[in-house]
């Protein structure tokens, strides 16, 4: 069996940068940073106390009244994937349950949904009365944690918090009912989810699929991880834009935020046989792994980075020359960065300095489990503006770093482009997209 072409036919973001596709692009285009003080908690004692936050919105407003007693169980991560999926689904014309339920025009079986979530961390004003029943002498007593403690805690707190609840949400909403998987590779989530979709599509399996990845960093629990870790930038910055600043010589760290991301796949013959626009194709694949004992950090070759690059060029059966964008994960962590420029300019070897390369973390901030999809849209905004924006923060790249970063907006034909990422877990990812012909 030949397999099927799949492409991208819709787009959804809740990001630092606004509530729509349309608002994030409009600022990454303007330079815009998503980047500023912490204001969901008090960080008073964190080493870093900014983060990209996504503006306010309602919940209720993303579903239809017969669901809205449903949102009462959704922690930030799911609120947030709820609230792009419904931005993709509408803006690729597919019509579900969810969206106008005498009008649907997809058949539920044949639509798959892959989402990436990360380790959802509770809300602490959640937890803090039970804990506060668990004490003992002034220390905490496990013992009267399960007889006393448990009793303040609501029967369905953890369906609050179990990553695989983000797709769950959108499949009940959405009535959506073909293959479902959660993927909790952190920052690679994305992209993984979104390869698997499109090779569910590929195989026959499914004529659509809903992907991408949603998670809440901004959460004491996360940013004292990151902090202690040493991974969160650390200093106190007069300017909070200026923070995050991959692959420049004066990064101090990386910045961490809260978005989603989705997509929407569908085969080549579905798309056209609807008429949808088609904003890219799918066209290359490349997973491996990171092999560093030291997992706070990347090998400092990037081998892992370099095979999933190399796997995904020869997926797409496409030579290094072919590319014009390289969206890279790009953290801040210079370290990091430079494993990540090293596996870059290993896997395109003399054509390396070549394709410009654009950070978006430096406006969007570390989003997790959001990262990838977050960084797929943008490219899809870029191939279809004919736009590079230009690199922010990066004013004087670190040594090492010889990658073709600009800081300059760029009018370029983008025929492919590449966007790849890691985790300190040891997963690397990348995924090539193709110009609709």
């Amino acid at each position: 069996m030949i397999p099927a072409r799949v492409v991208i036919t819709g787009l959804g973001a809740v990001t630092p940068l606004g509530l729509t596709v349309e608002d994030m692009w409009a600022c990454l285009c303007a330079g815009t940073s998503g980047v500023d003080k912490i204001t969901a908690f008090d960080p008073v004692g964190f080493s870093c106390k900014l983060a990209g936050q996504v503006p306010d919105f309602k919940i209720r407003d993303y579903v239809l009244k017969s669901f809205r007693k449903a949102t009462k169980l959704m922690s930030r991560d799911i609120e947030l994937s709820v609230a792009a999926a419904k931005e993709a689904l509408v803006s690729s014309g597919l019509i579900t349950k969810g969206i106008d339920p005498e009008n649907i025009n997809i058949d539920p079986t044949r639509m798959a949904i892959n989402l990436g979530a990360g380790l959802i961390s509770c809300d602490l004003v959640e937890l803090a009365p039970a804990v506060a029943a668990s004490i003992t002498d002034g220390k905490f007593d496990i013992l009267k944690w399960g007889k006393d403690g448990l009793e303040q805690v609501t029967p369905l707190w953890l369906l609050k918090y179990l990553p695989n609840m983000l797709a769950c949400h959108i499949g009940i909403i959405h009535d959506i009912q073909g293959p479902s998987n959660t993927i909790t590779c952190a920052e690679a989530s994305a992209h993984l989810a979104i390869s698997e979709a499109a090779q569910i599509i590929a195989r026959g399996d499914s004529d659509t699929a809903l992907a991408g990845g949603a998670e809440a960093k901004v959460n004491p629990i996360v940013m004292i991880r990151q902090c202690l870790l040493k991974r969160a930038a650390n200093e106190d910055f007069d300017d909070p834009a200026a923070a995050c600043r991959p692959f420049d010589a004066d990064a101090k760290g990386s910045i961490f935020g809260e978005a989603a991301g989705v997509v929407i796949l569908e085969s080549l013959q579905n798309a056209q046989r609807r008429g949808a626009k088609i904003y890219a194709e799918v066209v290359g694949f490349g997973q491996s792994n990171n092999i560093n004992p030291a997992y706070e950090h990347l090998e400092p070759d990037g081998k892992g980075i370099e095979i999933a690059i190399t796997k995904a060029m020869a997926d797409a059966n496409i030579k290094p020359e072919e590319l014009d964008l390289i969206i890279p994960h790009g953290t801040g962590i210079p370290a990091d960065d430079l494993a990540e420029a090293a596996a870059i300019q290993a896997a395109l070897g003399d054509t390396a300095a070549r394709p410009t390369v654009w950070p978006t973390k430096s406006m969007l901030s570390n989003t997790g489990a959001a990262a990838g999809a977050l960084d797929i849209i943008a490219a899809l905004c870029a191939m279809a503006d004919g736009k590079i924006p230009a690199a922010k923060n990066c004013d004087r790249k670190a040594e090492g770093c010889n990658l073709n970063i600009v800081n300059q907006v760029q009018q370029k034909n983008i025929r492919y482009a590449l966007c790849c990422s890691y985790t300190y877990g040891g997963q690397t990812a990348a995924i090539i997209l193709k110009q609709p012909n």
